[in-house]
């Protein structure tokens, strides 16, 4: 397991919009950090030291030192972050306070290997999970699980259950549920449309001739546009 990434921080007392926009004009963004014995402590960070953490190998899943001005260094990962929505320079993070030996639940994605038999058999490949949900050691953690398709064959699949896991790592999802399958291709909506087509035309045809338009639903004329012309006549 390479070393913790290491980020710096400092307490802030105050809240707000206001503070928040002085923390950023001064090139720190607000963050709050906190834990199941550890209260919610507002802090101060600078936003490039999260972003290299952010596009690291591990993203969130990267294990963090923060060293906290004035208090006790803290183990800690990034809970949540926040972008402005136009700018999309980063305007708030979470932090939660870790343990080595507690674990933690995450998000690893889930990477497929291979080129699925199936597949020269018609069939479409489907991942139906692009991450897994595991729980670990904060150390532990995986920076992603691999699963290898080669052998599928139309209308094989691979369940959690299937997974290698390194030691330690479990996927809290049931063994049986389906992660990765090879399944027929879907039928093509436009050659289902071709044959509602005819349908659809014989019944738009009559539309332009008078007489036709007034068939009912049993092939016979309407009584009510039979009787139309008739009494239109009449007032001529």
């Amino acid at each position: 397991m390479s070393q913790p990434a290491k980020i710096s921080a400092s307490p802030r007392s105050t809240k707000g919009k206001s503070e928040a926009r002085r923390l950023r004009s001064s090139g720190k963004i607000p963050a709050v950090a906190y834990g199941k014995a550890f209260p919610a402590t507002p802090l101060a960070v600078t936003p490039k030291e999260v972003l290299s953490v952010l596009k690291g190998e591990a993203g969130k899943n990267t294990l963090i030192e923060m060293t906290v001005e004035g208090a006790k260094n803290l183990l800690v990962m990034i809970k949540d972050f926040s972008y402005h929505p136009l700018k999309r320079n980063l305007l708030h993070v979470d932090f939660v306070e870790v343990k080595l030996d507690q674990p933690v639940d995450v998000d690893v994605p889930l990477i497929v290997l291979g080129k699925a038999i199936g597949l020269a058999q018609g069939g479409v490949l489907r991942q139906v999970f692009r991450t897994l949900p595991v729980r670990a050691l904060p150390n532990k953690i995986p920076l992603k699980l691999e699963t290898e398709v080669t052998h599928l064959n139309m209308g094989d699949h691979i369940a959690t259950q299937d997974i290698k896991l390194p030691e330690g790592v479990n996927i809290r999802l049931a063994p049986e549920l389906t992660l990765v399958a090879i399944v027929a291709p879907e039928k093509d909506r436009s050659a289902e449309e071709a044959v509602a087509a005819p349908g659809a035309a014989a019944g738009a045809a009559p539309a332009a001739g008078a007489a036709p338009a007034a068939a009912g639903k049993d092939g016979k004329a309407a009584p009510a546009a039979a009787a139309a012309p008739a009494k239109d006549a009449k007032k001529k």
